[in-house]
């Protein structure tokens, strides 16, 4: 399993446009081959903070789904972030 995870900084009062450009990638990585979870959100702290996350089957699906990144426009609304992928070997389910 591979999980993507981490933070983006958009500019200031652009989160909610970046987060309605984000709508359509989200819709489509859910439907993607080895996608088990994708979600794309405002943080509940930081007005300019957007919080990501991916969980995939296979490091393959990943890099399929991959060449879909931000747009131009999504590109530049983008300040800083840190966004890490991670292989992961095992799992425990805390709920569900």
């Amino acid at each position: 399993m591979v999980i993507v995870a981490g933070h983006i900084t958009v500019e200031p009062g652009r989160r909610p446009a970046y987060l309605a450009g984000c709508e359509q990638v989200v819709q489509l990585a859910r439907r993607a081959p080895g996608c088990l979870d994708f979600a794309i959100t405002a943080d509940l702290l930081d007005a300019d903070r957007v919080n990501i996350y991916e969980r995939w089957e296979t490091q393959s699906a990943v890099e399929a789904f991959r060449a879909s990144g931000p747009d131009d426009d999504q590109q530049t609304s983008i300040l800083a972030g840190v966004v890490e992928e991670y292989d992961v070997s095992g799992s425990r389910t805390l709920m569900g």
